[in-house]
């Protein structure tokens, strides 16, 4: 085996010192940017990112099998557990000297104003942001939807909708009891 001539070597000395100069100057961007997820200890949030950064952390999607009988089998599990309510609804009626819950529109705003923006939105459909953000505009609205139902003493059947997500304890799943299950509540 021949080794290479100096005048090779030169040529690829030359070639190879651009490129480490980029790789070095990439590497020290890098730490730059990861320290910078460090420096400041009050902002848990970002020093998450950067532990998710240094640790190469990426959220998988779960693994989906596409069972047509999924759906039955489900809707049979927790069908059981309503046929065994044998208990039949009362509506109580409120005394004569019974004040009835009044709520304020300045307290559903606030409570509108306090929403999460990131958190995930619910059956609905509906972005924290955007309830945070229309606030003002839903405040009324929602203060009388509220109070009608305080009065009348019924909750409206759209607020008792609950869509039911099973999540796999195993990557997958053999049996129902293999799950469990999340209710995800249309008005929080």
């Amino acid at each position: 085996m021949t080794q290479p001539s100096e005048q090779v070597k030169k040529r690829l000395s030359g070639k190879q010192e651009p490129n480490s100069r980029a790789i070095r100057e990439a590497k020290r961007a890098h730490a730059q940017r990861i320290h910078g997820h460090f420096k400041d200890t009050g902002d848990t949030r970002r020093m998450w990112e950067g532990i998710q950064a240094i640790t190469n952390y990426r959220k998988t999607s779960p693994f989906c099998d596409s069972d047509a009988i999924l759906p039955d089998a489900l809707n049979d599990f927790y069908a059981r557990f309503e046929a065994q309510n044998n208990v039949a609804a009362e509506k109580s009626i409120p005394l004569q000297n019974d004040q009835v819950l009044c709520l304020m529109a300045a307290d559903v705003r606030r409570t509108l104003r306090g929403v999460n923006p990131r958190k995930a939105a619910g059956s609905d459909n509906i972005p924290g942001h955007v309830l945070r953000e229309c606030a003002d505009q839903l405040a009324d609205v929602l203060t009388d939807i509220f109070n009608i139902s305080l009065s009348c003493t019924m909750v409206p059947t759209c607020f008792k909708i609950t869509t039911i997500v099973p999540v796999p304890k195993k990557p997958t799943m053999s049996c129902l009891s293999d799950a469990q299950f999340e209710s995800h509540q249309q008005v929080r």
